[in-house]
């Protein structure tokens, strides 16, 4: 047996090493996309590690009660596969997870998944041009491209609260929810107000025997136009599916409007604010309770968030709201800042994830060993969110500043994997073992992205929010304007905007083109330099 084995090989002995031409991280809408996107090129040398059992990623993950998408389900698709068989205009967990493996089995990309292969670290060889890779599993890759899908939404948040380790009665973060738990009759303690929450508190609340909620900064929530997707609808779709892309089409212009109010021009905002305001006077009678959920901030600050049922379910008899501060956390109760006890049987955080930090320290070092966590000590940057100066052959699929706070993501996903897409097939075209993107282009096209988050609501709206790196206060997560001028940008790839390296000898898996014959590390000059 070779000491290096192709993908198709290792699965027939997991301990040996293996060498792919480009390895995925993560099987969630990003990995999975780009996996289909790959095959349909005609690449099918790749292989996607998967720390868990299954496919799914954020909609595998989160599984809390309640739990659903807040963009329609026609729009929160691949267009490459639409599905005419969803039950509800906002569908729920089970459903997109569904439709995430039933993509996985159809597309024919379950056969490159390596399940239990939890990413330990990514080390850039220089000398051979390849990504080694190490598993929790104690497995080893090699690899000559590196794409990470690992998203923002990976990484739980907790809160840091004196004394929580004291606490005897049960805990748990909404994104690893223990169903088994029987939440009935209980005294539960919900932290943290955000999406999460707001989906499962309505949930749970008709079962416990009273629930109290820390609320730090309340949201802004506006109706949630869900309902049924009728039979009729359903047949539409399946026998004529033009019109399920003229629903898609007019669900994204509708969408893609917002970003006027979002990005271009915040004063609009206002006007939508006077929406979500009348949606708490209906919902909200009691006063007091009403002026506890309002926000003090313009809406669009924070994400914005959509429920028919937050409201109702605060107003319930054994439901609290509590604004004041926690101070610590002892065997069987929170305690507040005002000394006020609140006992509680099980502790439940909706705190998010932590979207600043999507790589832990010493994961990921590109050249010369740089942890990509000192590459962003001053905050997570990327050129169109997906290449890195110092990182060769690294793409990564919902980097830096390509977040939406207005539209569909997976619509910025399939962007980025178009534009991967080009980058690999130029690397094969010039012959290229390795291609980085250049400081300066990179630096540039920042400091543009940063200028027009600073005139946009979530800089001038008046709060702080995880949209912001809390060591820096730059806005490293949302994209700055409308969807369809990042799939503009995206639309193109260019060399001149990066260097290209030949190699001394031909990279495993680097199938489509012979390489050029060049010293090792010289710049392939034909494209990169140009100009």
């Amino acid at each position: 047996m070779n000491a290096r084995m192709t993908p198709h090989e290792a699965t027939a002995d997991a301990s040996a090493p293996v060498d792919t031409d480009i390895a995925i991280i993560g099987s969630g809408f990003a990995g999975l996309g780009m996996a289909i996107r790959l095959r349909q090129a005609g690449l099918t040398d790749f292989i996607i590690a998967e720390k868990a059992a299954s496919v799914g990623g954020t909609w595998r993950d989160n599984h809390y009660p309640g739990c659903a998408c807040d963009v329609q389900s026609h729009v929160y698709s691949f267009s490459f596969a639409p599905n005419p068989h969803w039950t509800r205009m906002f569908a729920r967990q089970p459903e997109i997870r569904g439709y995430l493996e039933e993509c996985a089995q159809r597309f024919g990309v379950q056969r490159h998944v390596r399940f239990g292969h939890e990413l330990a670290s990514a080390i850039y060889d220089e000398t051979r041009h390849r990504w080694q890779l190490t598993f929790a599993n104690g497995q080893q890759w090699s690899a000559r491209v590196l794409i990470s899908a690992m998203g923002g939404l990976s990484r739980a948040a907790l809160p840091d609260i004196p004394g929580i380790e004291k606490f005897r009665g049960k805990t748990f973060h909404s994104q690893q929810w223990d169903h088994g738990y029987p939440l009935d009759g209980k005294r539960v303690a919900v932290i943290g107000t955000g999406a999460s929450a707001i989906q499962f508190v309505p949930q749970i609340a008709p079962r416990v025997a009273h629930l109290e909620l820390f609320q730090r900064t309340p949201p802004w929530i506006m109706p949630k136009a869900d309902r049924p997707v009728k039979p009729l609808e359903q047949w539409l779709f399946r026998h004529l599916p033009f019109t399920q892309k003229i629903m898609r089409s007019a669900l994204y212009c509708m969408l893609e409007s917002r970003a006027l109010g979002f990005a271009i021009h915040p004063s609009l905002m206002k006007t939508a604010q006077k929406v979500a305001e009348r949606h708490l006077r209906r919902q909200v009678p009691d006063p007091q309770l009403r002026a506890t959920l309002t926000p003090n901030y313009t809406m669009g600050c924070k994400r914005v968030l959509i429920s028919n049922d937050y409201f109702p379910a605060l107003s319930r008899q054994n439901v609290a709201v509590t604004t004041t501060g926690i101070a610590r956390i002892e065997e069987d109760a929170v305690i507040t800042t005002d000394g006020a006890r609140h006992p509680a049987d099980c502790l439940i955080f909706g705190t998010g994830f932590q979207v600043a930090d999507p790589f832990p320290p010493g994961v990921v070092r590109g050249r010369g060993g740089v942890d990509i966590v000192d590459t962003w000590r001053d905050g997570a940057h990327a050129y169109l969110g997906t290449a890195l100066p110092g990182y060769p052959n690294f793409f990564m699929v919902v980097g830096p500043n390509t977040g939406l706070g207005h539209n569909s993501m997976v619509f910025m996903i399939e962007s980025q994997v178009e534009y991967i897409l080009r980058a690999l097939k130029t690397m094969n075209a010039e012959r290229a073992a390795a291609i980085e993107v250049r400081p300066q282009v990179e630096r540039a096209y920042n400091e543009r992205i940063q200028q027009k988050l600073g005139r946009a609501i979530w800089s001038t709206g008046g709060c702080k929010s995880w949209y912001l790196d809390p060591k820096t206060g730059k806005n490293t997560t949302l994209w700055p304007g409308f969807a369809y001028k990042f799939r503009q940008a995206t639309s193109t790839f260019s060399m001149d905007d990066y260097v290209a390296y030949a190699p001394a000898q031909q990279p495993v898996g680097m199938a489509m083109n012979a390489p050029m014959e060049a010293p090792k590390n010289a710049p392939v000059t034909a494209s990169a330099e140009a100009t």
